[in-house]
């Protein structure tokens, strides 16, 4: 990488981590259960997605300050297709959603996010709140099995409370794409800003990784596990 390209990307970085430093202020985040979290080696965590993934930096920047390592976020494949975003999102720690992709991180020790709902559960109907849209998704779970690491179950809340979505919502969705999952919703803020709820997100106990020679049925075990651990963090810090 030349020197301009460099001193862009390492400032690109720096205004990134204010940008995340202050959601995490503004939005009175905090993390719960670090403990969980290893200080080094590979480790997979696995959980829910808020509308339009606001919630991702402050997530990330409160794991930097609990562990004082930075995650690195697999990222649905199809935002690797806008030709800026797909130059700027690995300086972030984005990194495109493929199983070869996540190998490489997770074999060079990295702390690695991943959302199984990807843009099911960012461009969300109002009614989906809270709700996960892992659908038949074993990706996770193969990659877990094939990297033999620890998976920890996440739940942020407060993730979907950031915006809220306006009256007749389904006519104000903008198509990204052809895919019905790019459909983004028309969502209100107060005023310019999100609105200043508190984010908060719970870390729950590893989840040693199948086999990696496990079957579809005990992948699919697997995958249900975990999903039962994420929604059970829910609704247990539902009112924390």
């Amino acid at each position: 990488m030349d020197a301009p390209l460099a001193s862009l990307r390492r400032a690109v970085f720096r205004l990134a981590e204010q940008g995340a430093a202050l959601s995490a202020l503004y939005h009175r985040a905090r993390l719960l259960g670090c403990e969980h979290l290893p200080l080094k080696g590979p480790v997979l965590l696995v959980g829910n997605h808020g509308v339009w993934g606001y919630e991702t930096p402050a997530f990330f920047h409160l794991i930097h300050q609990g562990t004082g390592r930075y995650p690195l976020g697999l990222t649905e494949r199809g935002f690797f297709r806008i030709p800026l975003i797909r130059t700027v999102l690995p300086w972030l720690g984005g990194v495109e959603g493929t199983r070869e992709n996540a190998m490489t991180a997770l074999r060079a020790g990295s702390l690695v996010v991943c959302y199984p709902g990807g843009a099911w559960e960012t461009f969300k109907h109002s009614h989906g709140r809270y709700r996960l849209r892992w659908e038949q998704s074993l990706g996770f779970a193969r990659l877990a099995a094939r990297a033999g690491v620890p998976v920890v179950p996440f739940a942020g809340q407060g993730v979907d409370d950031t915006f809220r979505w306006p009256p007749g919502e389904e006519r104000l969705r903008v198509r990204l794409t052809n895919d019905d999952k790019y459909r983004m919703p028309l969502v209100m803020g107060m005023g310019p800003l999100p609105w200043p709820v508190r984010l908060t997100f719970h870390l729950g106990t590893p989840h040693a990784p199948p086999p990696p020679d496990a079957s579809e049925s005990r992948l699919r075990a697997f995958r249900d596990t975990v999903a039962a651990s994420v929604r059970g963090l829910l609704t247990r810090h539902s009112h924390a």
